[in-house]
């Protein structure tokens, strides 16, 4: 099996699964960090080579609908500050504004997608939205220990559209 390490990402834009599903309070501030400091060494890693990093999480259980106290606008200052990098963020994980924001992403520069339970294709492992999301990136990493195990577009399908 094949690690970060045998991979160098210069001029590449990685797409990386991470796990923050993080404890918010009431005021939507992350109450633990320790899952985005978890993801810290593979997106530091990808930004280190030169390459850029598309972060794709789920939070909570939003049920393929969109709701917004499950979005992941209200962490992405926490991810700025625990990684030590500006996080830009954009309101959906695939369409036309995903697509431009991916494709606009310079080298060293961390983009988080919108969560991506806000379509019920992510927990049916839809393979056309799988390969919608493999068209942001040039190389997949997954970094979610966490929900490795389910068959989700975006830890499993999406496996499909990359070379190993």
């Amino acid at each position: 099996m094949k690690t970060l390490n045998d991979f160098n990402f210069e001029n590449k834009k990685a797409l990386i699964r991470v796990d923050f599903n993080v404890p918010l309070d009431e005021d939507f501030n992350v109450t633990d960090t320790n899952r985005i400091a978890a993801a810290k060494p593979t997106i530091i890693k990808v930004l280190e080579d030169g390459g850029s990093a598309i972060l794709m999480s789920h939070l909570g259980r939003p049920k393929g609908e969109r709701n917004l106290d499950m979005s992941l606008k209200h962490i992405s200052n926490k991810v700025s500050e625990v990684i030590g990098v500006q996080v830009k963020f954009v309101d959906d994980c695939v369409g036309e504004a995903a697509e431009k924001a991916a494709a606009e992403l310079q080298s060293g520069e961390v983009l988080l997608l919108e969560n991506l339970r806000f379509h019920s294709e992510e927990t049916s492992g839809d393979q056309d939205f799988a390969e919608q999301l493999s068209k942001l990136g040039d190389i997949y990493v997954n970094d979610a220990f966490g929900t490795a195990h389910r068959a989700h577009a975006s830890t499993t399908i999406i496996t499909r559209f990359f070379e190993v």
